[in-house]
């Protein structure tokens, strides 16, 4: 086993790695409030802490010991987190990555004179795993619509990429209904151009059709009502007033919990 960080795979590090324990779920954030003159506590529900995941490394035994430095210096490069989050694919795991970064330091005991073994603790502040391969559905007409999600065990804050032409009058829009939840857009939008909604980041922009990004999406949206899509089954429903639909294109940013 082994695992691959920021693109760069341990294998090519000269590392041996691998899992000794998982956490099926991340802490949680329990939130109680205790009540005068009752029994208990009063529960106001949870909410997921950070995710933890420790693997377990070797490095091989080596010419000499300054060769063990040196794999070591190169781990310490590689594995900086001073850079900020990377993505974290494990071996054992192909199908879904981590943004994750170290968070404690790395002490290498000796096993041999030139091998060593060391603990990498990885925190993941965003607990969710997402899959390397996701799923895409693309709408082109008007009505309801129905998609499944088949990948993850949680709801996904997915990406909209909508195409249309509304006009600066405020009777035209294009309603885009997620499961009952409206997004309602009425800022102005011309068939060259791309209304692309994120829910994870909490952001619209407006792009070209080659992605480059053209102005702020957020004024053109008549509420801040992000989409969220299930595991399973989603209703899309698309109604339009006095404005134009071509496409929706949906990245479900399908994810487990």
């Amino acid at each position: 086993m082994g695992f691959i960080y920021n693109g760069i795979s341990s294998k090519n590090m000269k590392i041996k790695a691998r899992l000794t324990s998982w956490q099926a779920s991340p802490a949680l954030r329990n939130s109680y409030e205790m009540v005068p003159g009752k029994a208990g506590v009063a529960d106001f529900g949870c909410d997921s802490s950070e995710r933890i995941i420790i693997v377990n490394c070797n490095v091989y035994p080596q010419k000499s010991f300054a060769d063990l430095v040196d794999v070591l210096d190169g781990l310490a490069e590689w594995l900086n987190p001073m850079n900020g989050l990377k993505q974290l694919v494990l071996d054992d795991i192909p199908d879904r990555y981590f943004y994750a970064r170290l968070t404690e330091q790395v002490d290498c005991e000796r096993l041999l004179r030139t091998a060593g073994a060391f603990d990498l603790k990885f925190i993941c502040p965003d607990p969710h795993a997402y899959a390397l391969t996701d799923e895409q559905f693309t709408i082109s007409s008007e009505g309801n619509h129905e998609i499944e999600r088949l990948t993850g065990n949680a709801d996904s804050e997915p990406v909209y990429q909508l195409k249309g032409t509304i006009n600066s009058s405020s009777s035209t829009y294009i309603s885009i209904t997620t499961n009952g939840e409206e997004l309602r857009v009425v800022g102005a939008l011309t068939a060259d151009e791309v209304l692309v909604i994120d829910s994870g980041l909490v952001t619209a922009k407006i792009t070209d059709i080659n992605g480059n990004t053209l102005r702020n999406g957020l004024p053109g949206l008549d509420e801040l009502n992000f989409p969220v899509l299930h595991k399973g089954d989603n209703e899309i429903t698309i109604t339009v007033a006095g404005a134009t639909f071509s496409e929706l294109r949906i990245l479900a940013k399908s994810r487990w919990r």
